[in-house]
């Protein structure tokens, strides 16, 4: 059973205990916010236990000791109780948002370690309300219901203590709607838990919509997209708010229930207290402090009752987020090192499909390269090309066979090991909200000079436009380099390749989104950054590749031809009908 599945089938409980690891480490301010609970819980009962001297002894029996004790003691009280309110809320909220932090930077180091396929299923979206809205939940489970949990059940034994104290007679009748409680609860709990886990897809649901509508608002606003938009925003809403008023719906009946049935049994004991056999044992103070001590009993059942929302939201949350974090991360089992690399890459017998119901998209391919060859993939959309070239820094496994470079199986090396040898450029360009300067030297070339920057950007052919920018290196490129046009993100992304000076170089479509102005000033970048290199090509635009070594023709993820630009027109077969089509010849 794999560790996903094995989440799924724990139980509230196990979940909880999992969580509580988590505090587990702030034990120190946990154990402090433990004893002002037990001073909050103390002062609870002190009061009621003040109301039976404050009665008889002032009231009745006219004691001076306690007309001067009752007032000073009173205040003591109040005083005690709020030293230990501060410890409570301080130290839990401390520890809450501790855990906070710790979660979501596991989560977010397991972002950055998972797999390709993973993404691939997860939309954005629901990734990200994992990351905010579920950990928040799970804050609260791990400090406010726990605060809860831990100072109202030691309210709830202190006072049932005097209680017994008082009179153990009529505290058996409270006792017995434990049972009764204990069912609500039970039923109360596996609602919540049901409706929880709804409203966590449904937060997830409205997040993913969101994310879409502001990525795509050229494609909305052009198309006329926004009543659709709306419209699927609306119903996502509307099952959040439904799934919402059934949480509310679900508390607001419990709560009256359980104050019905405590008033009934309040009722019975006011009616046994006030029977002749009982009043001449029991006096004006001790009544009034055994009702004083069952009334204070409803706001902490009260909260007990309703913190099962709170908790149960938690658990659903702690679910998620234990799935996301028990994700398998990426097959790094490697122990090799590739050193000096010289660019040598061979496909030996290779296979891959993405899950074991779909289609093979790579079938049996075989191909070698040389060091410093150029590789061209060519074929029709869904014929595996650019598959093929993520294979190579492994962002798949390959479902069969082998790739080797320098004759060193790609599976018996270290991720990073392999990663640092293999530099990519493609057409969808990653940029960061950062200077223009940090996204050439990006990631393990943070250390890069400003000359060695430099460089790489005058190679790239970038620093053309940098230099007229106001901030020139400096320049933030906004949001996914939006504050750039296609072709100079294209160049930054050339440069950081030409910074990273690896020996195999991935081009995956990099000049097809360019008009043919922008594409002349790329090509030349890219002759640059070619030079020296094992260049693996998946290209559209055929005139991009006729230089190339080697040009493969794929169809369904099988070679049906390979040989240069020239070779493969002379054969007048399935290259020589592609470039036909595209240049319009007959």
């Amino acid at each position: 059973m794999s560790k996903t599945s094995e989440v799924a089938v724990m139980n509230g409980k196990e979940i909880y205990k999992r969580l509580l690891v988590y505090v587990k480490p702030y034990w120190k301010a946990f154990v402090f916010a433990i004893v002002g609970m037990a001073i909050v819980a103390s002062t609870e009962v002190g009061f009621a236990a003040l109301i039976k001297p404050m009665l008889d002894g002032t009231f009745v029996e006219r004691d001076p000791f306690y007309l001067t004790f009752i007032p000073v003691a009173l205040i003591g009280i109040f005083v005690i109780r709020g030293v230990g309110s501060f410890a409570v809320s301080y130290c839990m909220a401390w520890v809450g948002r501790n855990v906070i932090r710790d979660l979501r930077e596991q989560m977010f180091d397991s972002l950055l370690r998972l797999p390709t396929a993973y993404y691939d299923k997860s939309p954005s979206g629901k990734l990200i309300s994992k990351l905010i809205y579920d950990v928040e939940q799970v804050s609260d489970a791990a400090s406010r219901a726990l605060t809860i949990l831990v100072q109202d059940t030691l309210i709830l034994f202190g006072l049932l203590g005097w209680m017994f104290y008082l009179n153990w007679q009529l505290t058996l009748l409270f006792l017995i709607i434990g049972p009764l409680l204990s069912g609500m609860v039970v039923f109360i709990n596996k609602r919540l838990r049901l409706i929880n886990k709804r409203l966590q897809d449904s937060v997830g649901d409205v997040t993913h919509v969101a994310q879409e509508a502001i990525d795509g608002q050229r494609v909305i606003k052009t198309f006329g997209g926004q009543t659709y938009e709306r419209d699927r925003f609306e119903i996502a809403n509307q099952q959040n708010r439904r799934q919402f008023m059934k949480i509310i719906v679900t508390n607001a009946t419990a709560v009256p229930v359980v104050q019905l049935v405590a008033s009934c049994l309040l009722a019975a004991i006011v009616y046994l207290a006030s029977r002749p056999d009982m009043q001449d044992s029991i006096t004006v103070g001790t009544f009034m402090s055994f009702i004083a001590a069952v009334l204070m009993l409803f706001p902490p059942l009260k909260r007990l009752t309703t913190i099962n929302a709170v908790l149960q939201r938690g658990i659903v949350a702690a679910q998620s987020v234990f799935e996301f974090l028990d994700a398998k991360k990426e097959v790094n089992n490697g122990n090799e090192i590739l050193d000096s690399v010289s660019g040598k890459i061979e496909y030996r017998n290779v296979e891959f499909q993405y899950d074991e119901e779909s289609n093979k998209v790579i079938d049996n391919f075989n191909l070698q390269i040389a060091p410093g060859e150029t590789v061209a993939f060519v074929g029709r959309s869904g014929s595996g090309k650019t598959t093929l070239v993520n294979l190579i820094p492994r962002f798949y496994n390959t479902s069969a066979g082998q790739i080797l470079i320098d004759d060193v199986d790609t599976q018996t090396v270290k991720l990073n090991s392999l990663r640092q040898n293999i530099a990519l450029v493609s057409q969808d360009i990653t940029l960061f909200n950062d200077t223009i300067a940090r996204n050439i030297a990006y990631g393990a070339m943070s250390d890069a000079t400003d000359e060695q920057v430099i460089k790489a950007a005058e190679a790239a052919h970038a620093m053309e436009f940098i230099r007229d920018l106001p901030e020139g290196l400096n320049t933030i490129v906004g949001e996914k380099g939006m504050m750039l046009s296609g072709g100079q993100r294209q160049r930054l992304a050339i440069a950081r390749a030409i910074l990273k000076d690896a020996k195999i170089l991935i081009l995956d479509e990099a000049t097809s989104a360019l008009d043919s102005e922008s594409e002349r000033h790329i090509q030349i970048a890219l002759d640059e950054l070619m030079k020296n290199r094992t260049t693996l090509v998946v290209a559209h635009r055929l005139s991009t590749i006729e230089n190339a070594d080697k040009i493969v023709v794929l169809d369904s993820g099988k070679v049906i031809e390979v040989g240069t630009h020239n070779e493969l027109i002379e054969k007048k077969s399935a290259y020589a009908s592609l470039h036909n089509m595209q240049f319009g010849e007959t």
